[in-house]
C-alpha cells in the first residue's frame, strides 16, 4: 500500500490535463487517459484506467512488466521517468487488465506480453491500481467484471477510401472548436469503403485532426491525392466508448477495404528444407528488419505464398519487431519442421507505417494446422541457414517431462531460479518471452528435478547447477509441473544470470 501510495504522489505532477505533444503520441485529447481524479485520493481509482501510449520507432512505451509468482495476471514494476508510460500516468504497481479491446486478467502473462509488443506502436491498456485489484480480489476472486469491453462490431473503423468520379464522396462539418463529422455522398467512395453515417473523424493517414483547424484538414485531404485512409467512429462506437470511459482509440480500430493486409504463411518442412533465405536489411525507413530472399521454385516457402522481399513481422504469431537477427532466426527454428510466419510484402509495409498500427492488429484469424498432412500444399519451412538438429530426448517417468535448451544470443537460456524456503527444491520462477526457456515450453513455477543427468534437490546445488549452465550446450532438463499456490520463495544469488527479471515494453 505504501508503495502504491508513493508512485501516486510521485505523478501527481504529471497527471494533468492534455496538452499536445507529437511525440508522445497522443491521438483523443477529450476522452484519452486518466485525467479526472484526484490523485491525493487513492479510492477515487476504484475503476479501471485507460492509458493509450505511443512510441516511436526503435524506443519503448517506458514500463516494465513483470509476473509475480501466485500472483494474477502481470503487474507493472517499474516505469521510465519521461517516456509515454509515465506522461500517461501509468504507475508502478498496476495491473494490466485489458490490451486493446481484450480482457487479459486472465490470460498467461506470456500471452499479454505477446498482445502488447504485436500491438505495435500503439497500445490501449486498460489497468486497476495495485490496492484496487487487490481488495477486488479479495471480494470477487477476479476483477473481471470491472472490465468494460466493446461490443462485436461496434469498434472504430479504419477505412481506406480512393476518389471517383464524385470524389471522396463526403464533406466535413464541424462546430467551431467542436470535432470533425462526415457527410456522406449516397452511394459514393466513403461509403462503399465502409464509413458510417453520421461518423466523427478521428485521423487522417495516421495523424490525430482533434487539434487541426478546418483548413488544415482540408489542405491534408488535398494532399493525400487519390487515395486516403480515414480513422472514422460511428455515433454508436462513441456512445459506447462514452458510457464505458473508453478512448476513441486507433488500436480499437477494424479495417474496412484496406488496400493490402498482412500475410500468414503455415509451412511443413521438406526434404530440401524451407526454400528461402532470412536476412537482415534496412526497411523503408532505414531501419533493419528481417526480410525474405531467394525464395527457391517449387519448395515449401513459394507453395506457401512467399515472396522475394516480404519482410518477417511475427513467428508463431509473435511479432519479432525490432529483433536482432541471431533471435529471430532462434525463434523460427524453435518451431521445428512446421513454422508459421506472418509477412506483409512492400506496399503493406508502407501502409501500415503510414497510419502507425501494426499489421498483426489486422491479421485476419487463422487456426494453425493440426497436422502436416493439413498444412496448406507447402511443406516444411526452414530458411538455408537454419538448420534444425533432431535430437531425441530421452523417455521420462509419469509426472514429468523432458526439455531441451540451447543458448540464446546473448548466452543465457532465458530463465530464473527460485527456490521454496520450506522445501529442498528448485522452480523456474521466471520466463523470458522469446528466450529458450520460452520456446522450450518451459513454464513459470516448473520444478527442476535433473540437469543433464544429475539429481537437483535444493539450495545447495546451486554451485552445481552453475556449472551445468556453463557446460557444452545443449542443457537438458526433466521437469515438474507444481502448483503456484502459497509457498514462500526466495531468488538464489546469481539466479538473474539465467533470465530477466521482467520485460520492458
Amino acid at each position: 500500500m505504501e508503495a502504491a501510495t508513493a508512485g501516486l504522489r510521485d505523478t501527481a505532477s504529471l497527471t494533468q490535463k492534455f496538452e499536445f505533444n507529437a511525440k508522445w503520441g497522443i491521438d483523443n485529447p477529450v476522452l484519452s487517459l486518466a485525467e479526472d481524479y484526484d490523485p491525493s485520493d487513492l479510492w477515487s481509482l476504484v475503476r479501471p484506467r485507460f492509458c493509450l501510449l505511443s512510441k516511436e520507432e526503435g524506443s519503448s512505451f517506458g514500463f516494465h512488466l513483470k509476473q509475480e509468482l501466485g500472483g494474477a495476471g502481470p503487474v507493472v514494476c517499474r516505469v521510465e521517468p519521461g517516456t509515454p508510460a509515465q506522461h500517461q500516468g501509468l504507475r508502478e504497481g498496476d495491473r494490466i487488465l485489458g490490451v486493446n479491446n481484450h480482457v487479459v486478467e486472465c490470460e498467461d502473462y506470456a500471452v499479454v506480453v505477446r498482445r502488447i509488443r504485436a500491438s505495435g506502436p500503439r497500445v490501449l491498456l486498460m489497468v486497476l491500481a495495485q490496492h484496487v485489484h487487490d481488495v477486488d480480489r479479495a471480494q470477487q476472486g477476479t476483477s473481471a467484471h470491472l472490465c468494460p469491453t466493446l461490443g462485436p462490431g461496434v469498434r472504430p473503423r479504419l477505412c481506406h477510401i480512393v476518389k471517383d468520379e464524385g470524389g471522396f464522396g463526403f464533406s466535413v462539418t464541424h462546430s467551431h472548436h467542436g470535432p470533425f463529422w462526415l457527410v456522406l455522398s449516397a452511394g459514393g467512395a466513403a461509403e462503399r469503403a465502409g464509413v458510417p453515417p453520421g461518423a466523427r473523424l478521428l485521423e487522417v493517414n495516421g495523424v490525430s485532426v482533434e487539434k487541426l483547424t478546418y483548413n488544415q484538414l482540408s489542405r491534408k485531404l488535398c494532399q493525400s491525392g487519390e487515395q486516403v485512409t480515414l480513422l472514422v467512429a460511428g455515433p454508436e462506437v462513441e456512445e459506447q466508448c462514452r458510457q464505458l470511459g473508453m478512448p476513441l482509440a486507433a488500436p480499437l480500430a477494424e479495417g474496412w477495404a484496406l488496400p493490402t493486409k498482412p500475410r500468414c504463411l503455415h509451412l511443413t518442412k521438406g526434404p530440401k528444407g524451407f526454400g528461402f533465405l532470412l536476412r537482415e536489411d534496412k526497411g523503408l525507413d532505414g531501419r533493419p528488419g528481417q526480410f525474405l530472399w531467394e525464395v527457391d521454385p517449387g519448395l515449401p516457402a513459394e507453395k506457401a505464398g512467399m515472396q522475394a522481399g516480404d519482410r518477417l513481422v511475427a513467428v508463431a504469431g509473435e511479432s519479432v519487431e525490432g529483433l536482432g537477427h541471431e533471435e529471430t532466426v532462434s525463434r523460427i527454428r524453435a518451431q521445428g519442421s512446421c513454422i508459421s510466419l506472418t509477412v506483409v510484402d512492400p506496399k503493406a509495409d508502407r501502409f501500415f507505417r503510414m497510419v502507425r498500427l501494426s499489421p498483426l492488429l489486422f491479421l485476419e484469424s487463422t487456426e494453425a494446422p493440426a497436422s502436416a498432412q493439413e498444412t496448406c500444399s507447402a511443406s516444411p519451412v526452414e530458411t538455408k541457414e537454419l538448420p534444425v538438429e533432431d535430437t531425441a530426448l530421452p523417455p521420462v517417468p509419469d509426472g514429468s517431462r523432458p526439455c531441451l535448451l540451447y543458448p540464446g544470443p546473448d548466452g543465457g537460456y532465458g530463465f530464473r531460479l527460485g527456490c521454496v524456503a520450506s522445501e529442498a527444491r528448485l522452480f523456474i520462477s521466471q520466463v523470458t518471452l522469446g528466450g529458450s526457456a520460452a520456446q522450450a515450453g518451459l513454464q513459470m513455477g516448473d520444478v527442476i528435478l535433473e540437469v543433464n543427468g544429475y539429481a537437483v534437490g535444493g539450495e545447495n546445488d546451486l554451485e552445481k547447477l552453475q556449472q551445468l549452465a556453463e557446460a557444452e550446450p545443449p542443457l537438458c532438463l526433466k521437469l515438474a509441473a507444481r502448483s503456484c499456490q502459497d509457498s514462500e520463495a526466495w531468488n538464489p544469488p546469481g539466479s538473474g544470470d539465467w533470465a530477466l527479471a521482467s520485460e520492458l515494453l
